[in-house]
């Protein structure tokens, strides 16, 4: 069986950033996980937050704290697809489903996507969360 050449997915930093004693080094990730990696990044990171990348991100801040109405949610569909299609060449947006739950007030994105050489297919579950937080303890 012959082994395919993986390498164009990448190593990256794990994030957070976390070092490991063992090897007096950076724990990295490599390939599915470098990607998986990849996508919590960059719909976890506002637009303009990187200031040597300004168009790097998805802006979902804006609809925090909005009715999950099924406008709402098709733009952050939208939002989410073209984040990930400018900003994660590795791979190929099959389908992005968003479920709200209103009693936890978490907005679950189900994003299916392929990986573009391998044709491997894999499925990400982003929380974004829609509610006020109400159980503060000090």
């Amino acid at each position: 069986m012959e082994q395919k050449d993986r390498s164009f997915l990448g190593i990256g930093w794990s994030f957070p950033p976390a070092f490991r004693r063992e090897w007096y080094g950076v724990e990295m990730l490599v390939e599915e996980e470098d990607v998986s990696s990849s996508l919590q990044i960059i719909l976890s990171t506002l637009t303009g937050e990187r200031v040597m990348l300004p168009s790097f991100g998805a802006n979902l801040l804006p609809y925090l704290f909005d009715t999950m109405n099924v406008q709402n949610r098709t733009l952050i569909e939208k939002i989410v697809r073209e984040a990930l299609m400018f900003h994660e060449p590795r791979i190929i947006v099959d389908e992005i489903i968003s479920t709200p739950e209103q009693e936890t007030g978490i907005l679950q994105i189900d994003i299916s996507y392929t990986i573009i050489a391998t044709n491997t297919r894999y499925n990400y579950v982003f929380p974004f969360y829609f509610n006020e937080a109400t159980n503060i303890s000090i």
